[in-house]
């Protein structure tokens, strides 16, 4: 058991090595070489416009579950549907938003990276860009960070838009809600502090989806299973991390009053 616990332990390592080594490449070519403009836009619309259709319908029905439920547990309490607006903004705003577009994000768009750059990996397409005088780093990596950090976060900021009126339609044609009192408790109650603490985040999970879902790929070894298996663990590896960062970020955050 002990042997199993050190070779995890070994691997693990070795991951984050290879990742933090990645990222410090990134840096270094970042400032030596030209960006990358055209793969960038081609990776925002991939990354970005085509991940809004699926962003928008799970932050739809997540508002309105948040509302269905917060409304009939409050009304069950006090009997009254009260507060439904503040309970579904400050979820979705705070928690709901960055989390859920990082999963979602992660299990579309990065599934696709990771397996693009992984099957360049195996068809030794990337050996051929070295031979070509063109590093993988500046050509594949740093434009689909940039994509990952430009597209995230406007693609939060929908899906809280999105689920906002999802817990509109609900709390209003469901629970009876009138439409200006459920609008009335997201403006009187929630400030400025409150949108950055979920817009904050979503650029940390976006920097973690690129890191791991570039590395993975780059990292492909074995042939058509292999970049099956890798796609598999970084869109797994994502999840987790994005779970477990969204802990850490809130305590910190909350510590800076934010």
């Amino acid at each position: 058991m002990i042997t199993s616990l050190g070779k995890l332990m070994m691997h693990w390592l070795s991951q984050t090595g290879g990742a933090a080594e990645m990222v410090r490449s990134i840096g270094f070519w970042l400032v030596r070489s030209r960006f990358e403009f055209k793969q960038f836009v081609r990776q925002s619309v991939v990354i970005g416009v085509e991940s809004f259709g699926v962003t928008a319908l799970t932050s739809l029905f997540t508002g309105m579950v948040l509302a269905l439920q917060a409304g009939n547990t409050i009304n069950s309490i006090f009997g009254d549907p009260i507060y439904v607006g503040t309970i579904v903004s400050f979820s979705l705003i705070r928690e709901l938003g960055p989390v859920l577009t990082g999963v979602v994000v992660a299990g579309r768009a990065g599934a696709a990276v990771t397996a693009h750059i992984g099957t360049m990996a195996v068809t030794e397409q990337l050996d051929a860009l070295h031979t070509l005088g063109t590093n993988p780093t500046q050509y594949l990596v740093i434009p689909r960070m940039f994509a990952f950090l430009l597209t995230m976060p406007i693609l939060t900021v929908f899906s809280n838009f999105f689920g906002i009126i999802g817990g509109w339609l609900v709390a209003v044609y469901a629970l009876g809600v009138p439409g200006e009192i459920y609008t009335s408790d997201i403006t009187t109650f929630m400030d400025v502090n409150d949108f950055m603490h979920g817009f904050l985040k979503s650029f940390v999970f976006a920097f973690l989806v690129a890191t791991v879902c570039c590395y993975k790929g780059i990292s492909t070894r074995g042939g058509a299973e292999g970049v099956g298996k890798a796609t598999t663990g970084a869109v797994v590896t994502c999840i987790v991390m994005i779970l477990v960062l969204d802990y850490f970020l809130t305590a910190i955050l909350t510590a800076f009053g934010i």
